[in-house]
């Protein structure tokens, strides 16, 4: 019963992606693939930013390499047909093809033999479970990668289930956009930018509240802003502090109240990468977001804000005990959280196995390694 099922859902996934079939076979028998050609595919950002970012400007090193992109902010941004022919005959055209999130047209087609699709995933180790680590029916979804990168050794078994890949085409090779926390110049940039930008944070101890999303994905993600009375809780905390609101680019839903006229709270929710942020930050509130391994580098104080850690353990699950990854204190309710803010106390010794287990391949150097790797330029 459950193979009829997933013979259905593929055979109905490939009746909608007719379209991308029909125009990526033809322009697949009129052009050949280009061996320098490189494409940047996402359905989740709109700009060159995350790895893609880090990827693009080492490969502007070498003019030999051609660089194509097909970015979109969401799945929901319909694309024209001028833009479904441009990308199918680039799919076709290109030898490399990076994408960095979920990417449905992509699993629809028959690549060509040569080419490379390449998974640099958006999220840094494994904590919630993604892809067919969910488990359900089998489908197109994540299919036919020929590579992907993790943030450790140890996590390879992870990538290489929710992506229903062989282990050994998944390669530790480090996470591109963590490069930043090893220089110390681009530190220095950005922290100047953020406090000129916003002078506020040089005076204040600095709290980031991000929160991952709620849901089954893209298209109906949402975060349940009644676990928190946001008037109650720049009350309890006082004028040494303000908080960053930094909510999942997923969540579309808002909280009712008006942080733009609240000196406490600056919402920069509208900002793409939160990498930049916790330069400046001094306390880390979030749940089941991947931001916990990008912040382990900085050895600072996170609190897991998790009202619903049971019922999201019944529906997402982890790929490990929740424990595993709490080098920093965990709040089910807002009293709490008040607490351990003020306690602004770590587990060292936690956060030193946590990183060892997680984040060892990222050493400064991830970018580069991942070229080299994949990018083969005769």
């Amino acid at each position: 019963m459950k193979k009829m099922k997933s013979i259905i859902k593929i055979f109905l996934q490939k009746v909608l992606k007719s379209p991308y079939i029909i125009l990526y076979d033809y322009y697949k028998r009129r052009t050949s693939i280009n061996p320098k050609q490189v494409l940047l595919l996402s359905d989740s950002r709109q700009d060159l930013s995350g790895n893609f970012q880090f990827i693009y400007d080492e490969l502007k090193k070498n003019d030999e390499i051609v660089i194509k992109t097909c970015l979109k902010k969401s799945l929901r941004t319909k694309k024209s047909f001028q833009e479904i022919k441009y990308l199918c005959q680039e799919i076709a055209k290109s030898k490399y093809i990076f994408v960095d999130d979920f990417y449905p047209i992509i699993y629809a087609l028959k690549l060509r033999k040569d080419t490379e699709l390449i998974q640099l995933w958006h999220a840094m180790g494994a904590f919630k479970s993604v892809g067919y680590s969910r488990g359900g029916i089998k489908t197109l979804t994540h299919r036919g990668y020929t590579g992907a990168i993790v943030s450790s050794e140890k996590i390879r078994k992870d990538y290489a289930e929710a992506f229903n890949m062989d282990v050994e085409k998944v390669k530790a090779l480090g996470i591109p956009r963590t490069d930043i926390f090893f220089d110390k110049e681009y530190e220095k940039r950005v922290k100047e930018k953020l406090y000129e930008k916003y002078p506020v944070l040089r005076k204040k101890k600095v709290i980031l509240f991000a929160p991952t999303f709620r849901g089954k994905g893209q298209n109906v993600a949402y975060y349940d802003f009644n676990w928190l009375d946001f008037s109650k809780l720049k009350r309890s905390l006082g004028k040494q502090y303000i908080c960053i609101i930094k909510l999942h680019p997923f969540i579309k839903n808002r909280p009712n109240y008006d942080f733009a006229n609240d000196d406490f709270y600056l919402d920069l929710s509208d900002e793409r990468e939160i990498n930049d942020l916790l330069f400046v930050t001094d306390t880390l509130i979030t749940d089941y977001s991947s931001v916990i391994f990008e912040y382990s580098f900085f050895e600072k104080p996170v609190i897991f804000f998790v009202p619903d850690l049971d019922d999201y353990r019944q529906s997402r699950d982890f790929y490990y005990s929740f424990d595993k990854y709490t080098y920093g204190s965990v709040a089910k309710n807002q009293e709490d959280l008040v607490k351990y803010i003020k306690d602004e106390s770590i587990d060292k010794k936690k956060l030193k196995t946590f990183k060892d287990y997680f984040c060892s391949a990222c050493d400064g150097h991830s970018t580069e390694r991942v070229v080299n790797y994949y990018i083969k330029i005769k």
